[in-house]
């Protein structure tokens, strides 16, 4: 199997059509279709079925999907890094989701800037479940994770800090002025539903919350009265002046984790995990 018709394959099997595949690749649709029967040959199964109406996967063809996606991001993460380790003066891109461990990534990046020969870092900001493809794909050499919340699977990890959880609250709430409340009482305020947080596939939990994707957005919504949320406490730091942080005394701690890909190499990451991990 060639890496050009793994590509073909993924992009028909993610549009469904062999035309704007066609499109997609920048290729025409008689080659196309020719590389799919044969790859097809090679495998000895039938990864679609065409109809003159639609195109479905098998699933054969659903199980080379997954697999030939994981296959291309290797490829592209590899072509990245070994390009990368020739340049003179390395960067390296750090993946962070918006609005989260902002004073410890301000150290980070002074401390790290300070090192003799550090390499230039590239900041990514990201949404929510995004640092671990972001790693995978090679769009990433490094990231910050929250756990339980993020996955590392297929990545190391070094741990940094460990802190406690706190509730966003309108000021205007009767909860804002308390120091510390519980679980249960966050999720009793049925005027202020828990926001909800895409998963890693990007689909919604059923709930009465507010959907969300950033703080910002978040934020807005609380201050309006429309929802609330627990969340580490080091988010609920320079809150905008309508919003109180309230620390909630039984919730699961959250763990800050530097991580990257287990198959890295690179020296600038080994130095920047260092100094992540002495800081």
């Amino acid at each position: 199997m060639e890496i050009r018709e793994l590509r073909y394959f993924v992009a028909i099997a993610e549009e469904l059509h062999f035309g704007k595949a066609a499109r997609r690749l920048e290729i025409a649709q008689p080659p196309l279709s020719r590389a799919i029967a044969r790859l097809e040959r090679q495998l000895g199964v039938t990864l679609l079925e065409r109809t003159s109406r639609k195109v479905t996967l098998t699933e054969a063809g659903t199980v080379l999907l997954s697999e030939g996606r994981a296959i291309l991001s290797a490829v592209a993460a590899a072509e990245r890094r070994t390009q990368q380790a020739a340049q003179r003066r390395p960067r390296l891109v750090l993946a962070v989701k918006s609005g989260t461990a902002s004073e410890l990534l301000a150290k980070l990046l002074d401390a790290y800037r300070a090192e003799p020969g550090a390499a230039t870092v590239d900041l990514l900001l990201c949404e929510t479940h995004q640092q671990q493809k972001l790693l995978q794909d090679g769009q990433a050499d490094v990231a910050l994770l929250h756990l339980p919340f993020d996955s590392t699977v297929g990545l190391d990890t070094e741990t940094l800090y460990t802190e406690g959880q706190v509730a966003i609250l309108p000021t205007s709430h009767s909860l804002a002025n308390r120091s510390q409340i519980r679980m249960a009482e966050v999720t009793a305020l049925s005027e202020l539903p828990m926001a909800r947080w895409p998963g890693p596939g990007g689909s919604y939990p059923e709930g009465p919350g507010a959907e969300v994707r950033n703080l910002t957005q978040l934020f807005q919504l609380i201050a309006l009265g429309r929802t609330t949320v627990v969340m580490p406490e080091s988010a609920g730091t320079d809150l905008r002046r309508d919003l109180a942080a309230v620390p909630v005394l039984d919730a699961p701690p959250v763990t800050t984790v530097i991580a990257w890909p287990s198959q890295s190499r690179l020296r600038a990451v080994a130095d920047l995990i260092r100094v992540a991990t002495r800081l």
